[in-house]
């Protein structure tokens, strides 16, 4: 024990001393002692919530006590598993269980689900109370993910990830006591919100309540399809994640075991999306040498991770001519593939089927834009997350350890380092850096740009170009793109270029990666992968890759290039349906309609204000009766906010005065 200054504070946990260490909790203390508490609502990345309680301990001269939510103090006297604590933490999941749809054997989440784990660690094998189940339906309204409240234990991981990691809030707990609830704004469906479709809320959840929206089947019927020719790309973090589904090692790189997987199943082509990757630095760089010539448009946002781009789209409609025109690479090589495999094989574009690979959800939404189609039919028919090949892999009975590697088919194969690294934070931008530094200093050997990589949620770097310096800020994490703007809009910082990745880590932590349980260093595991894989590249920047290089010199005119690679991103309202009565009077008819927009853009320019004041100004002038007053959520208009409506007639940049005047007129003219 200690008593001076000098020596190392310690506590006591189950006899055994630990010293202290600026554990941030009990919990965290505990588990360095080598007791594994079982916790469904406990992160370290995300605050504590304190809702499941399976983490109780007894604390000497406390009583029983949450160790998540518990400081330390020196001379703590702990034990963790007691007569009284065991039998508690068996009631609690018996509970769960209780009040939990049951059907795991269909369940998709079966092999990885918490409270299976803990129901076997514990050994309930009967469920002492009745079985209290709602039936919810299943909310399949999103491209990317499935919601089964039937399955939520009210952990509130996933309001939190969300909230606080990701800054969208498009989940919260409604209700009390045992009428809460785990949902959406408003209680719509998760597809017309604003959630940005990343994911992480469906790698935190500890059961299947929030899953990816599966398309094994619709690849499976492509494959079987005699009329189809099918044709596969793969992200570059799918390679360095999917033997973890196989007992591999985070970051073991698995290319040849993959592409040979992939014929197994019956795919008639399999090309990688680094090539793609080369082919969106050729874009982008460019794209950005001529911005940064120019002095315009800076900074400019990558345009990669379709998350990123949506929550642009719905909270910084003013930044969205910053943002890189470019398509993502899974969208440049979807349309390149139609445009040109569908010529050299002479078949119908609908006959060509592109399965994407991805270790994101948000992917499955970016193919679903209707921008990312040619008359009905899309680009990219069908996405898989890492997981989903993983199962139909184990479906084919294909035994990934002693398979033989293969290699990727050509011209669309091959790929530089520079293509490899898109799958860390960071990737991109050194990409960009690289193509830059050999455009601009062709003569210098190829720079690895270190000071953009590793897990910092925000990176920041000036870096010299021969005589050039540019300004470079990689951000991975939606809170801390947010953070980073607002430091911009303040005029605190200034930069040329910013990677945007949604998910903590960049794409090698997607959300439909695997989720590690017992490898806390699996995300930067994955992403030194890929850095070791680049190093082993014939050519480490992608203006060297001569297939593309060909591409261009014979096929790829400037024009052809602009319909291919480039698109263009709008604004988008956070709440996709019909608007929100705020008032409405008793009249059948209502004499004065009035619509007012609550986006992300009118409502930092007063629309709150606005509408109070309208409000109050309406019962004053007792048109109460009358007047139908509702809300939207962003549309086109609504940076030119705050937009009003009234009786049909928009209003842009409306104020008070503005607004009664205009019913003052309505009024008089209604007599």
């Amino acid at each position: 024990m200690s008593s001076t200054n000098n020596e190392v504070k310690t506590a006591i946990v189950d006899g055994m001393i630990t010293p202290l260490e600026g554990e941030k909790n009990l919990l965290e203390l505990i588990r360095k002692a080598n007791v594994e508490l079982p916790t469904f609502c406990y992160h370290s990345d995300i605050s504590v919530y304190g809702a499941c309680r399976m983490c109780m301990v007894e604390v000497e001269g406390r009583g029983i006590v949450p160790a998540c939510s518990t400081p330390i103090a020196p001379n703590m006297v702990v034990k963790t598993n007691t007569k009284q604590i065991r039998s508690m933490r068996k009631m609690i999941l018996e509970l769960m269980l209780a009040s939990h749809d049951q059907s795991c054997t269909t369940c998709p989440k079966s092999d990885e689900c918490k409270l299976q784990k803990l129901s076997r660690k514990m050994g309930i094998t009967k469920v002492r109370f009745k079985q209290m189940v709602s039936k919810c339906p299943i909310d399949d309204s999103s491209p990317s993910i499935i919601r089964d409240s039937s399955k939520c234990v009210l952990c509130g991981d996933c309001v939190r990830v969300c909230k606080e990691i990701q800054s969208v809030g498009a989940l919260d707990i409604a209700n009390r006591g045992a009428y809460a609830k785990v949902t959406p704004f408003y209680g719509q469906a998760l597809g017309k919100v604003e959630c940005v479709n990343c994911g992480q809320c469906i790698k935190i959840c500890p059961v299947g309540a929030l899953m990816p929206k599966y398309n094994i089947n619709e690849a499976w019927d492509a494959i079987h399809d005699p009329t189809k020719t099918v044709i596969v790309q793969l992200a570059p973090a799918v390679r360095v994640a999917l033997g973890e589904y196989f007992g591999q090692k985070p970051g073991s790189l698995s290319t040849g075991k993959i592409t040979a997987a992939l014929r197994m199943i019956g795919v008639d082509k399999v090309y990688d999306t680094c090539f793609s990757a080369d082919l969106t630095i050729l874009e982008e760089a460019n794209e950005f040498l001529n911005r940064f010539t120019k002095k315009e448009k800076l900074p400019q946002f990558t345009s990669c991770c379709p998350a990123w781009v949506k929550f642009a789209e719905q909270n910084y409609p003013e930044l969205l001519n910053n943002l890189s025109s470019c398509k993502s690479p899974q969208q440049m090589f979807s349309s390149l593939a139609k445009e040109k495999l569908t010529k050299d094989l002479n078949i119908a574009r609908e006959n060509l089927v592109i399965i994407s690979i991805m270790p994101c959800t948000a992917k499955k939404y970016e193919a679903s834009r209707p921008e990312f189609s040619v008359n009905g039919n899309r680009d990219t028919d069908i996405v898989l997350t890492t997981k989903e090949l993983a199962l139909m892999m184990k479906e084919r009975g294909i035994e990934f350890d002693n398979i033989e590697p293969a290699s990727f088919d050509m011209p669309f194969g091959f790929k530089t380092g520079a293509g490899v690294i898109f799958g860390a934070s960071g990737g991109v931008g050194e990409a960009v850096l690289r193509f830059a530094s050999a455009t601009l200093t062709p003569d210098a050997p190829i720079t690895d740009f270190k000071q953009v990589r590793g897990p910092d949620g925000i990176k920041t770097a000036e870096v010299s170009l021969g005589d050039t310096k540019v300004s470079v800020a990689v951000v991975s994490g939606l809170s801390n793109a947010r953070k980073l703007i607002d430091r911009i809009k303040s005029g605190e910082a200034t930069y040329d270029i910013i990677e945007v990745m949604a998910c903590c880590g960049g794409c090698v932590n997607g959300g439909g990666q695997p989720v590690p349980t017992h490898e806390p260093n699996a995300v930067a595991e994955r992403a030194k992968g890929l850095y070791a894989d680049d190093k082993t590249m014939l050519f480490r920047n992608s203006g060297a890759n001569p297939y593309l290089q060909k591409l261009y010199a014979e096929e790829i005119t400037h024009e052809k290039a602009h319909e291919l690679f480039h698109t263009k991103y709008q604004t988008k309202p956070k709440i996709a349906h019909e608007d929100i009565v705020l008032l409405s009077g008793h009249s059948t008819v209502k004499k004065y309609s009035i619509k007012i927009c609550f986006g992300a853009c009118c409502l930092p320019k007063g629309a709150q204000e606005l509408y109070v004041g309208l409000v109050k100004y309406i019962k004053e002038q007792g048109l109460v009766d009358d007047t139908i007053f509702t809300a939207s959520f962003g549309g086109a208009s609504c940076q030119n906010g705050p937009v009003l409506e009234i009786n049909g007639k928009q209003m842009n940049a409306a104020t008070l005065a503005k607004a009664r005047k205009a019913i003052d007129k309505l009024v008089k003219k209604s007599g």
